[in-house]
Formats: C-alpha cells, sequence, structure tokens
C-alpha cells in the first residue's frame, strides 16, 4: 500500500496550515481511483482537523477559541512549558481518515485539510497511507 510523509514547516506558536493541496500532489502520484488515505500527526503538540478553508477569519477564530478553552496558567506540572498544546492536540486529534472517489479527496464545499500547530514554530511530519478500495482499486489502469 503506498505511503509517505508531507513535510510542514509552521511559522507561528498557534496557527492552522492547510495541507489541501500536499494530499492533491499525493493523489496525482497514485493511481488510486477510489478508498481511504489515512493520516497521523506523530507529534503531541500538533493536530490534524478538517474545517473551512474559504475564509481564514474561521482558522483564526478556531486558534481564539482553543487558546480560551485551555488556560496557559493552570498549575501544570510538566516541565517543558507546553502543556496548554498537549491538551490542544488531544481535543482536535491526530489522525484523520478521508474517502477518496475518481482519485480526490472527498471534502465539502468549503472543507479543507489542516495541520494544527499549537508549540511552534516547528517542522512537522504528516504520515499518509492509502488504501485501495478492492472493487476499483486503479485510476486508468485495466483491470484484467
Amino acid at each position: 500500500m503506498p505511503n509517505g510523509q508531507i513535510k510542514i514547516s509552521t511559522t507561528s506558536r498557534m496557527e492552522f496550515v492547510n495541507i489541501s493541496g500536499e494530499l492533491d500532489k499525493i493523489l496525482q502520484n497514485q493511481p488510486i481511483a477510489s478508498g481511504v488515505i489515512h493520516l497521523f500527526s506523530p507529534h503531541t503538540t500538533a493536530g490534524l482537523v478538517v474545517n473551512e478553508g474559504a475564509d481564514p477569519d474561521v482558522c483564526f477564530d478556531l486558534l481564539q477559541a482553543l487558546d480560551h478553552l485551555v488556560p496557559k496558567q493552570l498549575g501544570f506540572k510538566h516541565r517543558e512549558g507546553n502543556s496548554p498544546a498537549h491538551i490542544m492536540t488531544m481535543l482536535t486529534g491526530n489522525t484523520l481518515t478521508l474517502f477518496i472517489e475518481k482519485g480526490k479527496v472527498q471534502l465539502g464545499t468549503w472543507q479543507k485539510v489542516f495541520l494544527g500547530e499549537f508549540d511552534g514554530p516547528r517542522t512537522r511530519t504528516v504520515r499518509w497511507k492509502l488504501i485501495p478500495d478492492p472493487q476499483q482499486p486503479f485510476a486508468n489502469i485495466p483491470i484484467t
């Protein structure tokens, strides 16, 4: 099964980075017509989400809300001082499974896929694996 990773360099302490274009590039290079793509962030302070990508104010609002939900000072004992980032990752999650049809990730009209950075700036990795539909596994390849 095809698999790989995406490298993302973040620029802020907290931000959402749209990785939808990277997923499109992966699928352009893979002959899969139908199936799923699994995404995994191997980081404890960065998550993965699907949300609106048309209006950048939505990402701003989401970050503001997360920052409000998770207080910076709560008597955390973690010496690194980034406990809020760990909590935000727990809230957003670090995996996604997305449907692929006709060689494209199936998202809603306004949806995009984002890496949520909660302890940046850093270089992050998102691992991916494609699982083809056994009924129609390949695009543009005749099945004999």
